[in-house]
């Protein structure tokens, strides 16, 4: 059997993953009363997320998204859970850019409210995340790929 994993969906996983064990870790310090060990650890949780992103987007508007590739009776389970994981991701980036933005400024109690819920969106993000790119690339073979250029330009 010949397996292979697509490099760019693998990549922009792993940094997801990352970003999600650097948000545990510093969950962990600030709950020890680490607060400058918390403020880099979260910097570099959201600097993970960040490079997530550029990869995922980039690789969407260039290369595309794939569709699922699995049985179509399971596909639209498929379908509401992505639509479950990307309503995840949006939410968890808003209220990361908030806890980021109230820690900064120094609004420790918004700080103090948002965080937690911040971070638990985030990790469900994270595991949905990991959820869609097995059944997308492990459990099933992808489906078909168009970039978002392609679709619009009709090339």
């Amino acid at each position: 059997m010949n397996f292979t994993l697509p490099i760019l969906p693998t990549i922009s996983t792993t940094f997801i993953i990352l970003s999600a064990i650097t948000v545990a870790i510093g969950w962990g310090q600030i709950k020890k009363g680490k607060r400058e060990a918390h403020q880099k650890t979260m910097f570099l949780a959201a600097i993970f997320a960040i490079i997530f992103f550029i990869i995922y987007a980039s690789r969407t508007v260039f290369i595309g998204n794939t569709a699922f590739g699995g049985p179509d009776d399971i596909k639209i389970y498929y379908t509401l859970f992505l639509i479950f994981h990307i309503t995840l991701a949006t939410v968890g980036a808003v209220l990361g850019i908030i806890s980021l933005v109230t820690g900064y400024q120094k609004k420790y109690a918004v700080h103090r409210k948002i965080g937690p819920i911040t971070s638990v969106v985030w990790f469900f993000t994270a595991i949905t995340g990991v959820a869609v790119y097995l059944l997308l690339y492990v459990f099933y073979h992808g489906g078909e790929t168009t970039s978002v250029i392609k679709a619009i330009l009709g090339i």
